[in-house]
């Protein structure tokens, strides 16, 4: 199967990402990532952060704004709380950052596209909100149909290895019905829960 090759990207005055298609057609594509780092080049701290799977999330603020999230864990107390690793570059922690809050929305098997978007591995013509449906919240937008997701409040922040240790507090959770699989991150590709 043959496809064009995307090759480079640039962001536009919008904050969207613009893709240069290779006009050659000879590009194949791949079950894997091509530009990806060979296992053995990996540091071996990278290697084990591969080795445990994580729960795919996607973080949202006003603005709007949003980002796929894996690094993420959250604290059960009175009251809750949510850790996650972001890029402090990103759009979504310039939105955060302003907004003082932001919605984060578990995934499922079905939402990898939409990851792959918000993580800017897929092209996004007319911007990351301009497919699916989204249900406007005072935290951010969430995907419509989405069961399940929390409205955090921003606590702090700062710098954690590569990237920013966001902190917040859960003021909202809203629990869907049902009991819905996960979408998990392992060993750099999406896996389906077994039960």
């Amino acid at each position: 199967m043959h496809a064009r090759a995307i090759h480079a990207h640039k962001r536009t005055r919008d904050g969207g990402r613009m893709f240069h298609v290779n006009p050659d057609t000879g590009g194949h594509i791949h079950s894997t990532d091509p530009f990806a780092t060979p296992e053995p080049d990996k540091s071996p701290v990278r290697r084990l952060r591969g080795r445990l799977a994580a729960p795919v999330t996607l973080w949202t603020a006003p603005g709007p704004a949003g980002l796929t999230v894996s690094s993420m864990l959250v604290a059960d107390g009175d009251p809750g709380r949510v850790l996650g690793l972001v890029d402090e570059e990103s759009d979504f922690w310039d939105a955060v950052a302003s907004a003082k809050r932001f919605a984060v929305t578990p995934l499922g098997p079905g939402d990898q596209q939409l990851a792959d978007r918000f993580a800017g591995l897929m092209p996004a013509p007319g911007g990351l909100f301009a497919t699916g449906d989204w249900v406007e919240t005072d935290y951010g937008p969430v995907p419509g149909g989405t069961g399940t997701w929390a409205g955090c409040r921003l606590d702090g922040e700062r710098p954690y290895g590569w990237a920013l240790l966001i902190e917040a507090t859960i003021e909202s959770v809203v629990i869907g019905g049902g009991d819905p699989a996960p979408l998990l991150h392992f060993r750099g590709r999406y896996r389906k829960f077994d039960r």
